[in-house]
């Protein structure tokens, strides 16, 4: 199988996680003009299984390195495959509770508030997990993305101090969906060898981890999907069936979820080289990203006062430091 043995290349792959994770978000904005975000988010979690299986028997299966993805299956011991599974019922939770957020505060706001709080709790219990890295830098990254945001908080409610329409509801849920994503990581952690090349009998390569968490997505799904119907429908959702949807709008939902696939199984591939904490880190600077989709493509905080936009440029001074505290750990 393909894996990563050089720290420069796991690094330029976190970065290749952060575009990912700070992009996909475009596809429901895009799509939820016309789709009911619920019918958006089953193509989503599609798209994630559908390229998790692909990675799975191309990269994952080719090459003498480690073991293929078929024979790790076989192999795996139970426990590791219900730990992927938990991975991904909770970061299923966790991310409807940030597209909520999306839906009603924008991704400027939601993306920072609950990815950094993710961001944040996340590197602390992967480096529990394993503790790679430099303890003092890491935290100084970690103090630096706190600081990020509360300046997206005050940019917020800068917006909110001359009449604009604010979701204290959104930015609420968001804080919550960002303290349960902390966690998704580090059960897929707990499944996965720390050894690509030799893994230990009974874990898991990324590649099998990555399908056991996207099969855990899928069919976690239903269970939560009146969550998002209830705080992200529209009135005229109900009406719209699945099969009323044009295939252009199933296709930008599929393609959301593979973005963000592809981000994962790049932060999942990192780890081995750059450890769980920094490669985690590293991709939830993805808040970065989005800021910039949400400003000056999505135009969220058009006749926002002067004071916002300073804010905002404080927290990405304080994303950017933060990141390059954490790459600096190792």
């Amino acid at each position: 199988m393909f894996i990563i043995s050089h720290y420069p290349l796991a690094v330029a792959v976190c970065f290749l996680t952060m575009l990912c994770w700070g992009s996909w978000a475009n596809t429901q904005k895009l799509a939820t003009q016309s789709v009911p975000t619920t019918i958006f988010y089953r193509d989503y979690t599609y798209g994630i299984l559908t390229l998790s299986l692909l990675l799975a028997f191309t990269l994952g299966s080719l090459g003498s390195t480690g073991r293929s993805f078929l024979v790790d299956c076989e192999q795996a011991d139970i426990r590791n495959i219900l730990y992927a599974l938990i991975g991904g019922f909770i970061f299923n939770i966790a991310n409807i509770l940030i597209v909520v957020g999306i839906e009603l505060a924008g991704l400027s706001i939601a993306m920072p508030v609950g990815i950094g709080l993710a961001l944040i709790l996340g590197v602390i219990l992967n480096y529990i997990l394993v503790p790679i890295g430099n303890i003092s830098l890491l935290a100084s990254g970690v103090f630096a993305i706190f600081l990020a945001i509360v300046f997206s908080a005050m940019a917020y409610r800068a917006k909110a101090a001359i009449g604009q329409s604010v979701s204290t509801r959104g930015l609420v849920i968001s804080l919550i969906g960002g303290f349960l994503m902390s966690f998704f990581f580090y059960f897929v952690a707990r499944a996965m060898a720390t050894d690509f090349a030799n893994p230990a009998p009974g874990q898991l390569t990324p590649y099998t981890a990555l399908v056991a968490f996207a099969v855990g997505v899928v069919v976690s799904t239903p269970l939560f999907l009146p969550v998002l119907r209830r705080f992200a429908g529209k009135p005229a959702d109900g009406e719209i069936s699945y099969g009323d949807v044009s295939r252009r709008n199933h296709r930008i939902g599929i393609l959301g979820g593979m973005v963000w696939c592809l981000g994962m199984a790049s932060s999942l591939l990192a780890s081995g080289e750059a450890g769980f904490a920094i490669s985690y880190g590293l991709g939830q600077g993805a808040t970065i990203i989005a800021v910039f989709w949400g400003v000056f493509i999505w135009h969220e905080f058009r006749g926002a006062p002067p004071s916002s936009g300073r804010y905002l440029t404080l927290m990405s001074l304080c994303y950017v430091l933060g990141l390059a505290l954490i790459i600096s750990a190792k």
